[in-house]
């Protein structure tokens, strides 16, 4: 199924943590305070004795030691957060061609789909088989569409299964304002949103079949079906059916929803609807229960289609070169232990730091 070719050979650095680089602010902040703690030194002197007696007064006293210490102690902060950030490096580019299936889920997203006669919710529990069914896809790309009086693209056609579940936990029954269950707008939309050279197509329509459009999802069907694209449906709720709850702003259940006449209002599973769809779309029906939604069995099915190559993906891989901070970081810690703020009389033999201009302070 997947066939991979090594396209290019190049260098790529990236920060795998880059919010750790905000880190680095800390350092002007040391350097101004730093700053104005040797002035207030250097003042202070100057109110006890003239600074050119600094010599004599403080001989053990070097303001370059100081310096070169307090410059050793920003870098080994400077590496340690480049170490937390940690730079990687990319030396291998791979083109993935991969063969599948491209996959709309349709989702009712009307206000019945809050009944909870299928536990938690209707809607709830079709976002947990979906979110399940991403996580073990292997190859196939997802997209999914939401629906209620209206349809609209929630995630385009994609194999970033992250970015799948993220859009995945934002449907709820608010994201369409007007109400209805329009079953033919969402095959539509979805026959018009598969890539161009998509091959292997089939539409997902997650529904409790309570659409009051006549026959006009089954003729989207059949005209799905016509361009090569299979149609299956699951229904969700039971056949008894269930009143809709109703929430406040805070989320908070405040009752049901009722009629104009104050009757309660319970919303019933529509099952010859969606499997005269199913059957106009050379898909198969299933239907939900609070043990089994049955979109593993719908993927089963899907996946004896003939797959086609549906992507040319190029991805990276990355080696940590975090060590190599954490190691300049320890390295320069010990200079910053070993280096004292005083002189000591056996490295006047070396003169390390040079001669002194002390009245730079």
């Amino acid at each position: 199924m997947f066939r991979v070719n090594i396209i290019v050979m190049e260098n790529v650095l990236r920060f795998e943590h880059p919010e750790y680089l905000y880190w680095l602010v800390i350092i002007p902040v040391l350097v101004i305070v730093y700053i104005l703690f040797r002035i207030g030194q250097r003042k202070r002197f100057e109110r006890f004795a003239n600074l050119e007696m600094r010599d004599n007064l403080v001989p053990a006293y070097s303001t370059r030691r100081a310096n070169f210490k307090f410059i050793v102690f920003l870098l080994t902060i400077a590496c340690s957060i480049l170490a937390l950030a940690n730079l990687q490096s990319g030396s291998k580019m791979e083109e993935v061609k991969r063969e599948g299936i491209d996959l709309y889920i349709a989702v009712d997203v009307s206000n019945s789909m809050n009944a909870e006669d299928i536990v938690p919710s209707r809607l709830e529990r079709s976002k947990q088989a979906i979110n399940k069914l991403i996580s073990d896809m292997r190859g196939d790309r997802i997209g999914v569409i939401v629906f209620a009086d209206k349809a609209f693209v929630q995630l385009p056609i994609t194999t970033d299964y992250s970015a799948a579940k993220m859009f995945l936990s934002t449907i709820n029954t608010k994201l369409v304002a007007s109400q209805g269950t329009a079953i033919a707008e969402a095959i539509n939309l979805a026959l018009k949103s598969f890539p161009d050279e998509a091959h292997s197509r089939a539409i997902v329509i997650i529904s409790d079949g309570e659409d009051h459009e006549n026959d006009a999802a089954v003729k989207a069907a059949q005209e799905a079906a016509k361009q090569g694209v299979h149609i299956y449906t699951i229904g969700m709720g039971l056949a008894e059916g269930a009143p809709i709850p109703e929430y406040n702003r805070y989320g908070q259940q405040t009752g049901y929803r009722k009629d104009n006449n104050g009757y309660t209002i319970i919303t019933r599973l529509d099952e010859q609807m969606l499997q005269k769809i199913a059957a106009a779309g050379n898909g198969i029906y299933v239907r939900a229960s609070n043990s089994n939604v049955g979109l593993e069995k719908i993927y089963e099915d899907i996946n004896k289609l003939e797959k086609s190559e549906i992507e040319a993906k190029v991805f990276t891989d990355y080696e940590d070169q975090f060590q190599w901070f954490v190691a300049a970081a320890i390295i320069l810690l010990l200079i910053e232990i070993v280096v004292s703020s005083g002189k000591r009389k056996w490295e006047t033999k070396f003169n390390i730091f040079g001669k002194r201009n002390e009245n730079i302070a």
